[in-house]
């Protein structure tokens, strides 16, 4: 056995519904009768069924509660409270199974709260009086009493007439071939206007009931020329429209502390119309359900906390997403002109579209931005837009942490202030900026991103930033290269980051290791490395984790060495560098000397003792290809005996230079090394 009731209520006799006829001033309302919970009590002014401005107590209880008002209902308007339960049975008794007495009353309480809602619609029904004689309850077929008017024979049964309204048979034929004739009143319930359900538009009056009345009994709402003064919001349900003839057509709120408009679900559409005050002049979020494709056109927001709000709200299956939004002023603002946020779990507003929207402070204070895209994934398109402020706003445009592909084209941004015409707050993603106007006195972009966007003609000094892009072929008028200069104070290891294009790099301060990054994590990156120095500190370029350009490491040994490396994924190869004229080392000290080979030129003096130059082995990476030159500069009796790691030498000897002058010349082809020239 299953039940969704622990406790029981007793359900008086009578019927669920009560009523009542507005003073102007009575707040709080009864109802003689239990309900279940708050959602189990109907609310109506009038025919208008309402959804907010009141708050229930008394749900649960025997004798019933009240309902009391936000704001006293208007003098002569009727106040319908009733009960309406679902028609459902929610529990299930098993075969010889616990029946406990909870579950039972409460059973049988549905059941008697259901009789009397049954029997209390029968009493609002058209039906024969308990004394009347029989008569038949049958009316004629429908291909029979079609046009006609309901009559009752002289035995009391329905039957049909001729219609006789002289109106209804009145004909109206529009001009112009293949017109067909209508009924005058057909013609006339082509368009519904909030004046046909009582709205004075005068200002003073209050039509909120009218207004909302018209919107539930019509999907199609004309608002005529004048002023409509509403103390509640007004609901656009699912595929209803609510349109005016522009600036003449105004709906006033009595005050901030409400939201004008409310589209709680989808495909509903709000356009020509000029909205004033109010919490929030249009809010959009998925009550009802997805509130996706509304269209809100031609309209003037003046004077709101915030002009446009799309609400993610609570309900990750009813997005706020696919909504238009095209030619809007949003003048005054208080706070935010639009913004996009999220009240709840829901997901964030996405792939809304802002075409032609401009938000003016028109010299009002305001605390927020223009917009403010403060959650939004993905694709919210902002064209043509403007925001023009307060000098001590927040941002022109402001996209916030949780946002992804934000496109921003053609905006105009400018205020009087130092305030950011574009702010990028740290965790936002992908914004793309084409042709942005900065005439705010702040930053063009602000950005806070860490360089997560890019930008066409925006920002300054650099107008472009773009990311990694794939160019089948660039005709390019002007190329420059990020460049970087590096000088670590005491020397070491530097890893280069490949943020910039180009390093100049000194080791002044002490030998200098140079770490490209692994291969497989720059694929593509091209970067040039230059020494910038003339000290005798050595300064090399390796890979980190891998065996470096080339396979090998390389020294830059003199001052404008340069060399430039591209990685394929899966090495660092070579693809530029240089030997400079005069790339030379002197060398002076007796003993053993074994040189690295950054440069081709080594000058030796053994003026102290004997020298041994022992050049590497030949199939060393970094001798590989290599042609190096030692002479002896001294005219000393001491000779320099030039050999090679492993033993021999040049041509498989050792060479020996005894005489000031005297000089050899070899390369290494990788199995050993080839005396070029020899002197003498």
């Amino acid at each position: 056995m299953s039940t969704s009731m622990s406790t029981s209520l007793l359900i008086p006799r009578g019927t669920p519904r009560v009523q009542y006829l507005a003073d102007g001033a009575q707040r709080v309302f009864t109802y003689p009768f239990p309900i279940f919970t708050a959602d189990d009590l109907q609310v109506f002014l009038g025919a208008a069924p309402q959804r907010t401005g009141y708050a229930v107590t008394g749900a649960g209880a025997t004798a019933g509660g009240s309902v009391t008002f936000t704001e006293p209902p208007a003098a002569g308007t009727v106040v319908l409270l009733r009960r309406r339960v679902a028609i459902e049975r929610t529990s299930d008794f098993g075969e010889s199974g616990p029946l406990p007495a909870s579950a039972l009353n409460g059973e049988l309480d549905r059941l008697t709260a259901a009789l009397q809602q049954v029997a209390g619609d029968q009493e609002l029904m058209l039906r024969f009086a308990d004394s009347d004689l029989p008569a038949s309850p049958l009316l004629p077929e429908r291909s029979l009493r079609q046009g006609k008017l309901l009559a009752f024979d002289g035995a009391g049964n329905p039957t049909i007439r001729a219609p006789v309204d002289e109106e209804a048979l009145a004909t109206y034929i529009p001009p112009g071939p293949g017109a067909t004739a209508r009924r005058v009143r057909e013609k006339l319930s082509d368009v519904a206007s909030v004046k046909d359900f009582g709205a004075v538009g005068d200002g003073l009056v209050d039509d909120t009931l009218a207004l909302q009345t018209a919107l539930s009994a019509a999907r199609a709402v004309f608002v005529p020329p004048g002023t409509y003064r509403i103390t509640n919001t007004l609901t656009l349900g699912h595929g209803r429209t609510l349109y005016g003839a522009g600036q003449s057509s105004v709906i006033r709120g009595a005050s901030t502390a409400f939201d004008l408009v409310h589209l709680p679900d989808g495909y509903a559409s709000l356009s020509a119309l000029r909205l004033e005050l109010g919490r929030t002049g249009v809010r959009l979020f998925g009550r009802d359900g997805p509130c996706v494709q509304n269209a809100l056109t031609d309209l003037t927001l003046w004077e709101p906390e915030v002009g446009l709000l799309l609400d993610g709200h609570a309900d990750p299956a009813k997005p706020c997403y696919w909504n238009t939004v095209t030619r809007v002023l949003v003048a005054k603002p208080a706070k935010h002109g639009v913004w996009l946020t999220r009240s709840g779990a829901g997901d964030t507003p996405n792939a809304n579209r802002f075409h032609g929207v401009r938000v003016y402070s028109l010299s009002a204070p305001m605390a927020g931005s223009g917009f403010f895209v403060e959650q939004g994934r993905y694709n919210n398109a902002f064209l043509d837009c403007e925001a023009n402020l307060w000098p001590e706003a927040e941002a022109c445009f402001r996209v916030g942490a949780v946002t992804d592909k934000t496109l921003i084209v053609n905006f105009y941004a400018e205020s009087l202030g130092s305030l950011p015409n574009l702010q990028l707050d740290a965790g936002s993603a992908e914004t793309a900026v084409i042709n942005l106007f900065s005439a705010s006195a702040g930053p063009a972009i602000l950005d806070r991103s860490g360089g997560r966007y890019t930008a066409v003609n925006a920002g300054y000094p650099e107008k472009n930033r773009l990311q990694r892009s794939r160019i089948a072929e660039l005709v390019v008028e002007a190329l420059r290269y990020d460049t970087e200069f590096v000088e670590p104070a005491t020397g070491g290891v530097v890893a280069l980051d490949l943020a910039s294009s180009v390093y100049l790099v000194s080791a002044y301060g002490g030998p200098v290791d140079l770490r490209l990054p692994a291969a497989a994590e720059a694929n593509g990156h091209a970067v040039t490395i230059k020494r910038t120095d003339a000290s005798a500190n050595p300064m090399t370029l390796a890979e980190t984790g891998g065996p470096g350009p080339d396979g090998r490491r390389i020294a830059l040994g003199n001052r404008h060495d340069f060399v430039t490396v591209v990685s394929n994924g899966g090495g660092w190869w070579i693809v530029a560098g240089n030997r400079l004229p005069g790339n030379a080392r002197y060398h002076e000290g007796a003993g053993l000397f074994e040189p690295d080979l950054s440069q081709a030129l080594y000058l030796v003096s053994a003026w102290s003792g004997a020298v041994e130059v022992r050049l590497p082995d030949p199939a060393a990476p970094h001798a590989v290809g290599r042609t190096v030159s030692v002479k002896k500069t001294d005219g000393s009796a001491n000779r320099v005996l030039v050999t090679q790691q492993g033993g021999g030498g040049p041509d498989s000897e050792e060479i020996p230079l005894t005489g000031q002058g005297h000089a050899v010349t070899a390369m290494s082809n990788g199995a050993g090394w080839h005396i070029l020239g020899r002197n003498p």
